[in-house]
């Protein structure tokens, strides 16, 4: 009883850290989709070609919360799937608190946090010259809201709400049956069950980082402070480490093959950096 109560706990805490990160995405949607018109193509024509920059630079803040942000405006049609990337790929939610949280790391931090930012301003531009074609569907704004009716109620602050509490229970939901998981297998347990002694380190950290949880980067952080993985690897689970990031884009973006194909390039990136890395002797 007292694990599920502990676990219930942690649950919403993780959940509400969320809650403005939601509602201020939202609300920027709405505002776009209700004063659409030329303000929105400017502001759109302004912020595109350094989109990946951009969204590289909101990824480094340690937090997911911009990864569920940069899903919502994707699948309102309001950043590019390049830009989209350059968040996920950048951020590293919890990892740069861990690493700062040691004395003397210091310097891993900012190698780490350079290194991924590099990472994703080059993906994202590649996505976007090369790769937005065969990958993203054509959006438009205000087709966020064309089959709940949530429009009918006039303004942007009931729709912006509608969606934060849909996407809430959503995240509550799931976010408690993967602490659940957590609690009951341990993180140890976990770590090892999914690295061991493998010289596939950048794949299967890749793999790692793909759990849709706070607790990817943990895991991933606490195994390379230790010395269990090297750095090469570390930064493969990072960049693909969206966070609750991956869960939102699948709940509110309904084109599923887009989503799958984002996933795969996210995956791709991750992988092909830390091989990358471990070849060129950086650890």
């Amino acid at each position: 009883m007292t694990l599920l109560k502990d676990i219930l706990l942690d649950t919403t805490l993780d959940c509400l850290k969320m809650l403005p990160f939601l509602f201020a995405a939202f609300l920027v949607i709405e505002a776009l989709e209700y004063y659409s018109g030329e303000f929105t193509a400017r502001l759109l024509a302004g912020v595109g070609k350094a989109g990946p920059v951009v969204g590289a630079a909101a990824g480094c803040v340690p937090q997911c919360g911009f990864s569920v942000l940069a899903s919502n405006l994707y699948a309102g049609g309001i950043i590019s799937v390049g830009t989209l990337l350059s968040v996920f790929i950048a951020t590293s939610d919890e990892a740069l608190l861990i690493i700062m949280g040691n004395p003397g790391r210091g310097k891993d931090v900012v190698f780490l946090l350079l290194t991924k930012v590099i990472i994703a301003v080059i993906a994202g531009y590649v996505t976007d010259i090369f790769l937005s074609r065969r990958i993203e569907v054509p959006k438009e704004c205000g087709t966020l809201c064309s089959d709940c009716g949530c429009e009918e109620d006039g303004g942007i602050l009931k729709p912006a709400l509608h969606h934060t509490v849909k996407i809430f229970i959503y995240l509550f939901i799931f976010t408690g049956l993967l602490n659940l998981c957590i609690e009951v297998l341990g993180i140890d347990e976990l770590s090892t069950l999914l690295l061991g002694n493998t010289v596939f380190q950048p794949v299967i950290a890749a793999v790692i980082g793909l759990i849709p949880n706070c607790a990817a980067s943990v895991i991933l952080t606490q195994l390379y402070l230790n010395g269990a993985i090297s750095f090469a690897s570390v930064i493969a689970g990072l960049c693909t480490g969206a966070g609750i990031g991956l869960v939102v884009l699948f709940k509110v973006n309904r084109q599923r093959k887009e989503n799958m194909k984002i996933l795969a390039v996210l995956f791709a990136v991750g992988v092909a950096a830390g091989v990358v890395l471990e070849l060129a002797g950086v650890f």
